[in-house]
């Protein structure tokens, strides 16, 4: 009876007003007064979130209780941090670490790396070709990527997976053949020991030289040996236009044989005749959900696309490389040859024939050292007149000199409201980080507005203007459905126990304010970020803390 009565005074004595019991050591961070987005679909509903080393202590009736720093989220959203499912390249982090800007001021938290691409594995080779823009790769090994970039701190979480064009450069070199048996196993090792590392998954980007050469069924077993190690396959389809409904399946079959969850990229049918196939790529994508085979895919709220201006030529003249084909683009025989298969040559991913055979819809976004800067943001045929030449001239002249990066107006808003309604489909940027202010310096990025604005666009146009889904659709498009796709399952939902990723954002100002004439220029209305618990965007404004990790994915 005695301990009875002292165990009753002393909850008495740690009563909170209103029923409250405070038994724990002070918050680190307390966010007041927010409608919570939680990430999972559900209605926003009105609570307080507590946050404690890096975590989600408590959620509910919060106010009051001591803690070391208070945030007031009243008249705004608290929601989970934004899980950017094609966030480009990490190097920017590396040698730049401020470039994580242009992701968390859009309310990005956690970025996926790789498209074919990916920072390792590396070769002699491969390192000497890749170590450009102030970054001098010394690394093989994603173990020895990892450690650099940990030494560096990052401002983002960053999950990595192996690029399929990346072993093959270093197996088979730039060529169009396919591997040996012997290649093939050194391949898989290369994947393997990648995934051991902590790699998500294996990407391909079949569009470009050297992955455009790489068959099914190579793909498929490079694939098997992800799968071994709980990987996801991770996709740029080997065609987004008049055979896209043909790519859909060929990464279907690579999901159902290979054993392995499939994530496509940028979602899109590119080109004016082919707008009304995204319908019926969509209704593939879910008969094959139901029939089991464990499909998604992601979008970024563009019309225009970003690619390299190299791609208007045909994969198959880059088969001995680039140094090779280059030099050969001042016979005026072969620019002739190359202009007669462009205009006249439907039968392969041709994006001068997704443009309607216009250069007005090709806007430059980006040029690399040697070429003029003054040509950005100007339309082909705009650049060919400041040039002084015909636009065919220019274009030649331009992917000789190279690198260029062009924005194709090549989509209509009709497949971007049919793919947002879809709830398979989650948010990218297809953008790698970049310091809007150190831009300049920074020659050969592509500077697509995405970079800057995709998630914020989402908010602004798509759910407060258009209406074209909720606000709850759309953060769980942002949240929860990318972290299950990247096996995230402590990250992407607002809930006791889990990671402390938190956006708070005003939803009438949250506004993309990047064009693609001012494509540098960061999102508006996010006034609080918060990565593992720590405040990174501050009143709008970059604390400059960096509290981010680099998640490696383990079976």
């Amino acid at each position: 009876m005695k301990h009875a009565f002292l165990w009753i005074a002393f909850v008495l004595l740690v009563a909170q007003p209103g029923g409250r019991v405070q038994l724990e050591d002070p918050f680190d961070v307390l966010i007041t007064g927010g409608r919570i987005v939680d990430g999972s679909g559900a209605p926003w509903y009105r609570a307080d979130v507590g946050i404690r080393d890096g975590r989600i202590a408590a959620i509910g009736k919060l106010a009051g209780q001591p803690a070391r720093k208070t945030i007031s989220a009243e008249g705004m959203v608290v929601a989970p941090g934004f899980v950017d499912m094609m966030g480009g390249s990490s190097y920017p982090l590396l040698v730049d670490p401020a470039s994580a800007q242009s992701k968390l001021r859009q309310g990005i938290t956690t970025m996926l790396v790789g498209e074919g691409g990916s920072p390792a594995p590396q070769s002699p080779a491969t390192a000497a070709e890749d170590s450009a823009g102030g970054l001098r790769i010394t690394w093989q090994t994603y173990a020895e990527y990892f450690r650099l970039l940990e030494q560096k701190g990052v401002g983002l979480n960053v999950v990595h997976n192996v690029g399929a064009a990346q072993v093959r450069r270093i197996v088979v070199g730039e060529a169009d053949r396919k591997p040996t048996p012997a290649e093939l196993d050194r391949m898989k090792e290369l994947v393997a020991e990648a995934m051991r590392d902590g790699a998500v998954g294996l990407s391909t980007a079949l569009i470009y030289p050297p992955g455009a050469y790489a068959t099914t069924e190579e793909i498929i077993e490079l694939a098997r040996t992800a799968a071994e190690y709980a990987g996801v396959y991770f996709t740029h389809m080997r065609n987004e236009s008049g055979a896209l409904l043909e790519a859909i399946e060929e990464t279907i079959r690579i999901g159902r044989e290979a054993s392995i969850p499939v994530h496509i990229y940028h979602l899109k049918a590119a080109g004016q005749q082919n707008w009304p196939l995204m319908a019926q790529a969509i209704g593939r994508i879910a008969e094959a959900r139901r029939q089991g085979v464990d499909v998604t895919a992601d979008i970024y709220p563009y019309i225009r696309n970003g690619i390299g201006l190299r791609s208007f030529i045909h994969p198959r003249h880059y088969a001995q490389g680039d140094a090779a084909f280059l030099p050969r683009l001042t016979d005026p025989d072969l620019r002739h040859r190359l202009r007669q298969e462009i205009e006249n040559d439907a039968s392969w991913e041709n994006w001068y024939v997704h443009v309607g055979r216009d250069w007005n819809n090709v806007l430059i976004s980006a040029v690399g050292e040697g070429v003029r800067r003054d040509l950005q943001g100007l339309s082909m045929q705009q650049a060919a007149e400041r040039l002084g030449v015909d636009p065919w001239t220019a274009f030649f002249d331009l992917v000789r000199q190279g690198p260029v990066f062009v924005a194709p107006r090549s989509m209509n808003e009709e497949q971007k409201h049919l793919a947002l309604r879809a709830p398979f489909v989650a948010i990218c940027t297809d953008a790698a980080p970049i310091h809007a202010e150190a831009a300049g310096k920074a020659l050969g990025q592509s500077f697509h507005p995405r970079a800057f604005g995709a998630f914020a666009r989402v908010l602004a146009k798509y759910v407060r203007e258009d209406r074209v889904i909720s606000l709850e659709e759309a953060i769980q498009k942002m949240t929860s459905l990318p972290a299950n796709r990247l096996r995230l399952y402590d990250r992407g939902r607002l809930s006791p126990g889990l990671r402390a990723d938190v956006v708070v954002f005003d939803p009438e100002r949250v506004q993309d304010t990047a064009t693609f004439t001012k494509p540098l220029s960061y999102s508006e209305g996010f006034v609080y970020v918060l990565v593992n618990g720590q405040p990174v965007i501050e009143q709008n404004r970059w604390t400059g803390v960096l509290p981010g990790t680099v998640i490696r994915h383990r079976r």
